[in-house]
């Protein structure tokens, strides 16, 4: 009978599996906004956009996966290509309304009650973004990221 060398795991501190947490918040969020969209988006455009934003789903979840187990390089490919550019994505329309004039005043007064859900899933899904990039790079999981191969 063989034995197998397994290397010593060490178990993720609470910042990081709070981080993978919130990673997969924020995908259920974007699923959440995508499935409200549906109705809103032509017919045309819904493939393109379902493609990509399954895709992207996909992948951020199995580099969150990659991130609890203490790989540096998904710390890294979550913080920029979802904590910058995701975010920034996130961003950019209401940016945009607002720096053409519009006013958030406006904006509530206008809004029907799907907006009003859709903000609110969107405001969650920011916040995990932005709070997870946050845990990753705390004291105890650049520790946790420093010990792993």
């Amino acid at each position: 009978m063989s034995t197998a060398v397994v290397p010593h795991q060490l178990t993720p501190p609470t910042e990081v599996r709070t981080a993978f947490a919130l990673w997969l918040t924020a995908v259920a969020a974007g699923a959440f906004e995508t499935a409200l969209m549906l109705g809103r988006v032509p017919a045309d455009q819904i493939a393109v956009g379902l493609v990509v934003r399954l895709t992207v789903f996909t992948a951020a979840v199995l580099v969150a996966f990659r991130m609890r187990s203490g790989a540096r390089w998904a710390r890294i490919t979550l913080a920029v290509g979802l904590g910058i550019v995701g975010s920034a994505s996130l961003v950019v329309e209401p940016l945009r309304y607002l720096l053409d004039g519009g006013s958030l005043a406006d904006a509530l007064s206008r809004a029907d009650t799907l907006d009003l859900v859709f903000g609110a899933s969107r405001t969650v899904h920011l916040v995990a973004v932005l709070t997870a990039v946050a845990l990753m790079f705390r004291p105890a999981a650049n520790a946790y990221f420093r010990k792993r191969p």
